[in-house]
């Protein structure tokens, strides 16, 4: 274990930091598809009661379990004096690993349209579909090739990271968020005056900020639970190492309620930027969500607005920010849980965490396909449309590591821990946490019960609130 253990060098560092790992791809391209589906106003306004309800009080739990051990997430809970409940830690490491290996994939992918847009918009606009399935290696005559521009932008995605982690806490990760979130920002500004000075995106505007109740239902309150509880890193040995960090003179309720605050920022903006776009140039019906939205249908939207081509490198240089960010958080989490864990040295591990999470990835960049093409390692014959290997890996971190890692901490802090524990460590240095009633109930009883809905909902639907 490191003699001295490293800290964030401010609190914007921090702050920045923490935002960068919770605003992902999911904030862009899935925010405002979900939106649309949900009424607009009628989701926002359900969204952002679900962050303040679950979200925030999430984000402080894991925060103060960080802090208050000072360590990794395993070593969090033995830290605390409950060896048996590392098993959470563990949980969260793993799949941390997991998700990284396609997490960083997914990254090259966006890393490779951003090049695409500024050096041939036009063969995009001129076959998107075609265009990210020549990407991946499945062709439209049935044959495929191996996906060699695929994997070398996502080599390239995961060394960024690895450069970026091997440098540490502040020299690293704070000081590339410092300038990577005010850069996400300000993209994100741009793209918002675009959207809502093309002629016929008032609809589309209107209808983010209208209450649509009559589409207002239960999976509609779901897709709202879902979105605020996997956008904010919960889960993901992310925010409990992120925590560990953090030096004791750190206001950490206020601290969370910023990284809320810009997280569920991000979020809208996306939302007010792909609806009225899309609004004013495909038609309302044509609004998606994930990844086959972003990567095949909005070059319609590009292709027929003003400007396209810049706002298509805008856009995607946003998204591999946002991947960015969220990717080198995951990376933290191993690399600190194993240069603690097992006394081995930052960089070395680094370079074989990322090495092999890049190799592993490969299978999920190989195994993607489409009926009728087919992809190298799994095809689509059967007539799916998703191969075996990424829904198995999706499968196992979204519906299954994620939701059952933050029930433990969720319990572990409500009734084994207690509330008192985490209110004290929010307390330290004089600092007053006037909620302190309502947090216990809400870790308590409401948190737990919105996770295990989550879980009861994931396998009984076979829906991803992802």
């Amino acid at each position: 274990m490191e003699k001295k253990r490293a800290q964030w060098g401010s609190k914007i560092g921090f702050i920045l930091a923490a935002a960068g790992s919770a605003v992902g791809l999911g904030n862009i391209w899935k925010f405002p598809g979900r939106a649309y589906e949900g009424g607009g106003g009628c989701f926002l306004l359900l969204y952002l009661i679900m962050v303040v309800f679950l979200g925030a009080p999430m984000m402080l739990t894991e925060l103060s379990v960080g802090r208050a051990s000072q360590t990794n997430i395993v070593g969090a809970f033995r830290q605390l004096g409950h060896r048996r409940w590392s098993w959470v830690g563990w949980i969260g490491v793993i799949g941390a690993f997991v998700i990284t290996c396609y997490y960083s994939h997914v990254g090259g992918w966006v890393m490779r349209y951003a090049f695409g847009y500024a050096t041939e918009g036009e063969r995009i606009y001129a076959d998107s579909l075609g265009y990210f399935y020549n990407m991946l290696g499945c062709h439209a005559d049935g044959t495929t090739s191996f996906p060699w521009v695929a994997i070398l932008f996502a080599a390239l995605f995961m060394a960024i990271n690895a450069v970026v982690i091997i440098r540490g806490v502040e020299s690293g990760i704070e000081r590339f968020n410092k300038i990577g979130m005010p850069a996400l920002f300000l993209l994100l500004l741009v793209l918002l005056v675009r959207a809502v000075t093309l002629e016929g995106s008032r609809p589309g505007i209107m209808y983010m900020i209208s209450l649509d109740w009559g589409k207002l239902s239960f999976d509609t309150v779901l897709a709202a639970l879902g979105q605020a509880f996997y956008s904010l890193s919960i889960g993901m040995a992310i925010m409990i190492t992120y925590g560990s960090y953090l030096p004791r003179t750190e206001n950490i309720a206020r601290n969370t309620a910023l990284v809320c605050t810009m997280d569920t920022l991000v979020a809208i903006l996306a939302g007010f930027i792909v609806v009225p776009a899309v609004f004013a140039t495909l038609g309302e019906q044509q609004i998606g969500k994930g990844g086959g939205f972003a990567f095949v249908s909005l070059a319609g939207v590009f292709r027929q607005m003003p400007g396209g081509t810049f706002f298509g490198v805008v856009f995607y240089l946003l998204l591999l920010f946002a991947a960015l960010t969220s990717c080198m958080s995951l990376v933290e989490g191993i690399v600190a849980f194993l240069t603690e864990h097992f006394s081995l040295p930052r960089k070395g591990t680094t370079l074989a965490v990322c090495g092999s999470m890049f190799l592993i990835g490969c299978l999920y960049t190989c195994s993607q396909a489409a009926f009728p093409l087919k992809g190298i390692w799994f095809d689509a014959a059967n007539g799916t449309t998703s191969p075996a290997f990424c829904d198995a890996m999706e499968f196992l971190t979204d519906r299954i590591m994620i939701p059952v890692c933050a029930l433990g901490c969720c319990v572990f802090v409500g009734w084994v821990w207690k509330p008192g524990s985490a209110i004290a460590e929010v307390e330290q240095n004089g600092v007053r946490f006037g909620l302190a009633r309502v947090y216990a109930v809400l870790i308590k009883y409401v948190a737990p019960v919105a996770i295990l809905t989550i879980l009861a909902m994931n396998f009984a639907t076979g829906m991803t609130l992802s």
